[in-house]
């Protein structure tokens, strides 16, 4: 009888320490379907404290102030692998606390850096007229600044004894070499070709235009004023001179520009530079024209460090052709450089930092957002690079995720106390079967020195 008895002791605490780990387990995981009866209502896997969170209970109940404990229920779906932190939420809740998802994309990406852009000249469009010889300006032609002048334009007429003598001397040099042009000697007509030549080189090199060159061959009369002209279409700057003034070729007449393209000096710190390079592109704002957009390119990248900023000079070209750039201005640049081709982005705003690390809430299906941690790239244009944990195509949420993310953080270090609370009780319960077994070997041997 006492062995039997034993037997019976030993079956019934090892059933009753398995039946206790085992619904133990089923509490912290998702509920099991009954084979016998499906229920139809979720049920809670603990209350808690609706003011602190960190206190529950395994039944409802009411705190000091009366208010009830929130429910908590296992994650729905029926899916036992969603990962730790998922949330469940019910289609009204999502509306209400206006929950917005988006698809992760595929595009090209650039990182961007902005500084302070400072509007100037085109220098290859840029012209500082000075006289070639000294003289006493007869009459300005253009004598507006800001003025519009296109190529060839005449912009005035100097009178200089130079030119007047360097026109007689080219009238006399070819006087002679018509005279022994048709004359059999060939050195005396190759002496003669050579001094028309440098008579008129002289003229040139006195920017006498050509067309005077031309009306002097042909009317063999000396122009006593000399016309100077515009070397490109552009408009005027500055003009240095007036009528009557004597001029030496120290003294600047015109400055003029073509502002149809116009550059724009940014500095760079040095740490940045390895990812420039020319031809990255660029956009620009200035005050002057709110709301607006320039696009240009990086055009050119000095060699030279500034010692004092530690900053290098970068050149960006920009279209003005209704010239609303003006040089002078001051303007925000952002530089799109170290381009990342076919990059899978997402809205900035979908990020959620801790800190010590980055992720986001995939839709898993509607209602239910799983937490992914992320590996981010470069951000640009209100986009930021998944480098790794998120393939494109997949829905994240871009707003709410403040109070989806509180919620995620509290099931799962409730999972985790529920699997160190599981853990402890299995180890109890072996501990009591261990204990009955131990108690079940003493009888016997209590029995057998009885008989």
């Amino acid at each position: 009888m006492n062995k039997i008895t034993g037997s019976i002791v030993l079956v019934a605490t090892f059933s009753m320490g398995f039946a206790g780990s085992h619904f133990l387990t089923e509490f912290t995981a998702s509920p099991v379907k009954n084979t016998e009866k499906q229920s139809t209502e979720r049920k809670a896997l603990y209350y808690r404290n609706p003011m602190n969170p960190a206190i529950t209970s395994p039944v409802f109940m009411q705190d000091d102030m009366g208010m009830d404990y929130i429910a908590v229920y296992a994650d729905g779906g029926g899916r036992g692998d969603a990962p730790a932190g998922t949330v469940t939420i019910d289609p009204v809740t999502v509306q209400n606390i206006g929950v917005r998802t988006t698809l992760a994309e595929t595009r090209d990406l650039s990182r961007a850096l902005s500084g302070l852009g400072r509007v100037d000249f085109n220098e290859e469009h840029l012209a500082r007229l000075h006289p070639k010889t000294s003289g006493w300006i007869e009459e300005l032609k253009i004598n507006e600044t800001g003025k519009k002048v296109s190529k060839g334009t005449i912009l005035l007429s100097i009178y200089s004894p130079e030119l007047v003598a360097a026109q007689q001397e080219y009238l006399v040099a070819l006087n002679n070499w018509e005279t022994v042009s048709s004359s059999g000697v060939s050195q005396m007509k190759r002496s003669a070709k050579t001094i028309l030549d440098s008579a008129k080189e002289r003229l040139q090199l006195f920017d006498v235009p050509v067309h005077q060159i031309k009306e002097l061959e042909q009317s063999r009369k000396i122009k006593k004023q000399l016309h100077i002209h515009s070397p490109f279409e552009g408009r005027v700057m500055n003009i240095g001179a007036r009528e009557g003034q004597y001029v030496t070729p120290k003294n600047e007449l015109y400055l003029i520009a073509d502002l149809s393209r116009i550059w724009v000096n940014v500095d760079i710190f040095e740490d940045e530079l390895s990812w420039l390079k020319e031809g990255d592109r660029a956009e620009m704002r200035v005050r002057a024209e709110p709301g607006r957009t320039y696009k240009g390119k990086i055009t050119f990248i000095h060699p030279i460090l500034n010692p004092k900023s530690r900053t290098v000079q970068v050149r960006l070209e920009f279209d003005n052709a209704d010239l609303s750039l003006k040089p002078g201005m001051f303007a925000n640049v952002t530089l799109y450089v170290d381009t990342q081709p076919s990059a899978v982005v997402v809205p900035s705003e979908a990020i959620v930092r801790s800190g010590s690390r980055e992720q986001l809430f995939v839709v898993r299906e509607p209602g239910k957002f799983e937490p992914r941690e992320v590996t981010l790239g470069v951000s640009a244009e209100g986009m930021t690079q998944i480098l790794s944990g998120l393939e494109a195509g997949e829905q994240v949420v871009t707003s709410s995720q403040f109070l989806i993310d509180s919620e995620s953080k509290l099931r799962e270090a409730t999972a985790k106390m529920m699997a160190v609370m599981a853990g402890e009780s299995i180890e109890y319960n072996m501990g009591d079967m261990n204990m009955s077994m131990d108690d079940m070997d003493m009888g016997d041997m209590e029995m057998e020195e009885s008989n």
